[in-house]
């Protein structure tokens, strides 16, 4: 939902502080660890934004919200696919290397209009 379509129907955009993110993770695992967990997060988010539509029969932002929906299910399988090879890995430089490699190699699709 663009913005003209929120003062569209009357609503109002409130921008609030973003908190600074973290700094220290210990090692790439923990890095990566951190990612999935705030993935996490972010859909606990969207998905009560989507219970809240759906509570308050606002279909609009219902459909709105379900690309969201999709994208942190990719999103977080991403982050744990990434979590596994890495614990898989160990410290095994050549591995990581590979690892970096593909993900290095990934091409991004921007999603439909």
């Amino acid at each position: 939902m663009s913005r003209r379509c929120i003062d569209s129907r009357g609503s109002q955009i409130v921008l609030e502080a973003v908190e600074k993110p973290p700094t220290g993770f210990g090692s790439l695992l923990g890095l990566y660890e951190a990612v999935l967990s705030h993935e996490q997060k972010v859909t606990g988010l969207v998905n009560g934004l989507t219970t809240l539509a759906v509570k308050e029969s606002d279909h609009a932002t219902e459909t709105f919200l379900q690309w969201f929906v999709t994208e942190q299910t990719e999103e977080e399988k991403s982050a744990k696919d990434i979590v596994d090879r890495l614990k898989f890995a160990g410290d095994t430089g050549v591995a990581v290397f590979m690892i970096d490699n593909e993900l290095a190699a990934r091409v991004f699709v921007a999603p439909a209009p």
